[in-house]
């Protein structure tokens, strides 16, 4: 089991800062760094204050090693497990958001003579593919012609219109998209340039027309290679919140499709021109504009429809670690721990709720902020850790739980490691990093079936990538 742990810790590198959790085999149960470890991390220029290990048995009420482990730490992306774990105890696996279809007016020889109201839920998971049998139960309530607007309900959230968390330098990046409770797409929109001769094809993957593209882009000979392989995309915003996206630069007549994902418009607007496409599509007549409402009481019920299961949600937001899918969670949390409309200050408190009720935070450490991780004012100790994995670990799902996390060397943020080391497929990770801070959380299974979970954190680390 040592040799296992030993060769696992020795091959972590996250953004090639090599663990120094690396000496397992050396460590005894005692709350000071052993010796041989302590002699290990001379050679890395970190002060023994800037850094948390826990590291125990499933099963055992004793750590092997303890350092710094109720010391608040900033925990980066690794705090997507209080997020998710909250989202298990307080709504299961199963739990499915439910875009809710209402209309006003009546129904009349296929003709629907009144507004189509959709109530959003918060969703994460809501995207193209969705328009499609969306579009089909309308078709199914017996609608073939619309005389109305279509209305979006986005109450159950009250959050900045902001598109982006301003968070670093890169504005438009999907990683830095805000939640909305009428989530699409994930907040991206998508361009894609394809090279036809002397000129270039542009088009949008939906017809979303709240923002612009301006073309500048100059098609050249010679190989697709260097400042000919990519366009240069620069984005301006105006005051009222539209996005222009402008393609300049030489590309190469030889290069192949390239796609562009920025966040530079409103997701109640993207859905509502998909939406209206769909309708196109399938025959439905739709003449009508977006309006933004609360569903009236008078509305009468057409139909839901239903996300993916949480446990493939929380698997997203884990194994790639998306930061828009877990403030989606945290914020749905907030509304059904509370009265809608949820808002950061109530998520916050719903998952502090939700987790001390099972005694997993340490009282008076823990700052949530977003839930993403996305934060630099964030904080956790390594035992709060401590008491989420082993919770997790000992629930009637274990299994299922820890396969929401990354597998080493088979999904994840971690599937390019491990290929060929002997903890292939037997651990299951959570990394996180942002500049100045490395850490990483999971379970390693030894043999006999013995499990093992690990906590780390470094602080004042430098030229570390956002992650």
């Amino acid at each position: 089991m040592q040799k296992q742990l030993m060769h696992f810790m020795k091959n972590i590198q996250l953004k090639n800062i090599i663990f120094f959790i690396s000496f397992l085999s050396i460590i005894s149960a005692q709350a000071d760094i052993p010796y041989e470890l302590n002699e290990k991390l001379k050679a890395y220029p970190i002060n023994p204050a800037n850094y948390s290990i826990h590291i125990q048995e499933v099963h055992s009420s004793q750590p092997i090693v303890s350092w710094n482990s109720h010391k608040q730490r900033k925990p980066a992306s690794v705090i997507k497990l209080l997020t998710t774990y909250s989202g298990v105890l307080a709504l299961g696996y199963d739990y499915r958001w439910e875009t809710k279809f209402f209309h006003t007016g009546y129904i009349r020889a296929g003709v629907l003579r009144g507004d189509i109201y959709v109530k959003a839920s918060g969703d994460p998971s809501l995207s193209t593919k969705d328009i499609a049998p969306i579009v089909e139960q309308i078709k199914e309530s017996g609608i073939h012609k619309i005389l109305g607007s279509i209305i979006i309900d986005r109450s159950i959230f009250s959050v900045a219109s902001k598109s982006n968390s301003g968070f670093d330098r890169n504005t438009y990046s999907p990683y830095n998209a805000m939640p909305d409770a009428m989530m699409f797409n994930k907040r991206k929109s998508t361009i894609c340039i394809t090279p036809r001769g002397r000129s270039v094809r542009i088009d949008r993957d939906i017809p979303d027309h709240s923002y612009k593209i301006v073309n500048k882009l100059k098609m050249v000979n010679g190989s697709c290679r260097r400042g000919r392989s990519w366009p240069r995309v620069n984005i301006k915003t105006n005051h009222s919140g539209r996005s222009t996206i402008f393609l300049s630069g030489r590309l190469s007549k030889r290069c192949g499709r390239r796609t562009i994902c920025k966040v530079v418009s409103m997701p109640h607007r993207a859905f509502y021109y998909a939406l209206k496409n769909g309708l196109k599509k399938a025959g439905v007549k739709f003449e009508g504009t977006l309006k933004l409402k609360k569903v009236p009481k008078k509305a009468k019920y057409l139909f839901s429809h239903k996300s993916e299961r949480l446990e493939k949600i929380i698997s997203t937001i884990a194994k790639k670690s998306d930061n828009l899918m877990a403030r989606q969670l945290m914020l749905t949390l907030g509304a059904k721990s509370f009265s809608p409309p949820s808002t950061t200050f109530k998520s916050r408190k719903a998952v502090k709720k939700i987790l001390n009720k099972y005694h997993i935070l340490e009282r008076g450490t823990t700052f949530i902020d977003n839930g993403s991780g996305l934060s630099r004012v964030a904080r956790v100790t390594a035992q709060s850790f401590t008491n989420l994995l082993l919770h997790g670990a000992s629930s009637g799902n274990a299994s299922r739980w820890m396969n929401t996390l990354s597998i080493a060397g088979i999904d994840g943020t971690i599937r390019k490691r491990f290929k060929y080391s002997t903890v292939y497929g037997r651990a299951w990770m959570k990394t996180g990093t942002i500049r100045g801070v490395a850490n990483i959380i999971g379970y390693v299974e030894g043999s006999r079936y013995t499990r093992w979970w690990y906590w780390s954190m470094i602080e004042g680390l430098h030229n570390m990538e956002e992650n």
